[in-house]
């Protein structure tokens, strides 16, 4: 298992000259090679600068080549890295500086100016770092070359700080070891069948869980590419695929939503053209692809959208489904992969096939504990499993499947609704660009079912129609009482739905209404 070190040193030792990373803004390449002489810079720096070894440094930036650098580079300098969400408000990025007891912040020129006063104001000493685009960070420090090559972690050491996108509260921070890491690679590399010759293109920021593991830690583990562009682009998406041969792509289900929305306007002939050949899968995770979407992309792109699933606290992927020509089947998020899951019930007892309850987990790549959170901790785990949190349930031939959020499950009057039920009907609606149901407090009822969603450009609908499309589906009980129509819903950085934030959207916000 090892180290990121290692896996970084194997694959420089392996093939020195073959990029592991393409920027395309910047039109440059990094070999392995080259990541492996920037690690020794990093460490060589920080050690100049008194960073010793455990210390933890944060970086808020776009993805990208130096970001990339960064994030290999701290964790096999022995630091631990602490990735910043850069769409998080500035009281929540100075909440996880403070807490996470970070000694030094990476940072681009832009965020560095939004975040000048509460730097200015910093509490204790931060060594605050400015990363240029090109030409890289501008170091505190000289003459690195006298300062020895940083010794090799142990894979028991913690190698990632990174911080829940919770829908309430304040953010926990999930500690994940070297060992950890390299499993949630290996995890992806193996559940996709990835060798070298694959390149991904990652569209996901890599201060999440999915691009930072995924589309960053896998291709190293396989020593294969990735190409890196500094954010999403709907308009670009397909080309990018198309210039740099990229054969996979990790991308979640809001994603897959902008891009069938403008596939009318794509020139490719999907299926047919030779410039997107090398292009063999996309994989889906984050949040619940309803099955309707999953056809439509497949119908359109004709190219296989994988369903996984992955967690924070899991290093990614803990469920995958297999790799066609083998089974997959429709709104099941797959099987384990290189760790082992059950169902349980309220009391902790496994639970039958066909019974559902909540899923659990025990791996290499499972957290090791939440920073300074020893009570978030011990009720995380139960006789050594992760709690996860989701509510499913395991078919006969060992596929799971989710019905929701144990915190999101909504009770009207004794009954218990899965909002994810209600979900996968809306998606149905071909008015429909984004989808949530939710429960909301009612005198009669405890909770109520209702339902937020932003329609697709060009189309309307009305509140009684997608009421009544519901009912005809799960019936009345079920279906929403409310419609609410939004511009837009609350996402977490990966574009995961917050579901829990729409009760409050809905009283506080005034953008909710029942008309269409």
């Amino acid at each position: 298992m090892a180290s990121v070190l290692t896996h970084i040193q194997k694959q420089a030792q392996r093939d020195s000259r073959t990029p592991f990373l393409i920027a395309p803004e910047i039109d440059t390449q990094l070999t392995f090679a080259e990541l492996l002489a920037h690690t020794h810079q990093l460490g060589a720096y920080f050690a100049a600068s008194g960073v010793t070894p455990g210390a933890k440094v944060a970086f808020l930036l776009d993805n990208g080549y130096w970001t990339t650098v960064i994030l290999l580079g701290t964790m096999a300098s022995s630091r631990v890295v602490v990735p910043m969400n850069a769409i998080a408000g500035n009281t929540q990025l100075a909440y996880i500086l403070q807490h996470s007891d970070a000694e030094v912040l990476f940072i681009a020129p832009g965020y560095h100016e939004q975040l000048a006063a509460h730097l200015t104001e910093f509490p204790r000493p931060l060594q605050v770092i400015v990363v240029d685009e090109r030409e890289g960070p501008r170091w505190p420090v000289s003459d690195p070359d006298t300062i020895p090559h940083p010794v090799e972690p142990e894979a028991t050491d913690p190698a990632m700080l990174l911080y829940t996108s919770g829908t309430t509260g304040l953010p926990k921070g999930a500690v994940l070891t070297h060992r950890a890491i390299v499993a949630g690679g290996q995890n992806v590399a193996g559940g996709h069948a990835l060798t070298a010759d694959d390149r991904a293109l990652c569209v996901l920021p890599v201060y999440h869980i999915n691009g930072a593991i995924v589309t960053v830690a896998a291709p190293l583990v396989s020593g294969g590419s990735v190409v890196m562009p500094h954010r999403f682009s709907a308009r670009e998406y397909w080309s990018l695929i198309a210039k740099y041969r990229c054969s996979w792509s990790s991308i979640v289900p809001t994603i897959v939503k902008y891009l069938l929305d403008r596939a009318g306007e794509e020139t490719y002939r999907f299926g047919e053209d030779a410039q997107l050949g090398a292009f063999r899968f996309a994989r889906s995770a984050t949040s619940a692809l309803p099955a309707a979407m999953l056809e439509q992309w497949e119908t359109t792109f004709k190219v296989p959208l994988i369903e996984t699933l992955g967690l924070t606290e899991t290093a990614g992927t803990v469920m995958t489904n297999p790799p066609p020509p083998s089974v997959r089947k429709t709104n099941s998020v797959g099987k384990p992969f290189g760790c082992e899951a059950r169902i349980i019930d309220d009391n902790g007892r496994p639970l039958p096939d066909n019974v559902g309850g909540e899923i659990v987990y025990r791996g290499d790549n499972v957290l090791d504990h939440y920073y300074k959170n020893p009570q978030a901790t011990d009720s995380a785990f139960l006789d050594g499993w992760f709690r996860s949190g989701d509510l499913g349930f395991r078919d006969d031939e060992g596929y799971y499947f989710l019905t929701g959020r144990a915190k999101e499950l909504i009770i009207r009057g004794g009954e218990n609704i899965a909002p994810r039920e209600i979900d996968d009907v809306l998606y149905r609606h071909d008015a429909v660009l984004e989808a949530a149901a939710v429960g909301v407090v009612d005198e009669a009822y405890g909770q109520e079912v209702v339902a937020c969603v932003v329609l697709r450009d060009g189309f309307t609908c009305s509140e009684a129609e997608l009421k009544a499309f519901c009912a005809e589906s799960v019936g009345a009980y079920k279906a929403p009482k409310r419609v609410y129509f939004m511009s837009a819903l609350p996402k977490g950085p990966s574009g995961k739905i917050q579901r829990l934030k729409l009760p409050e959207l809905i009283d506080t916000c005034g953008t909710g209404h029942g008309a269409g």
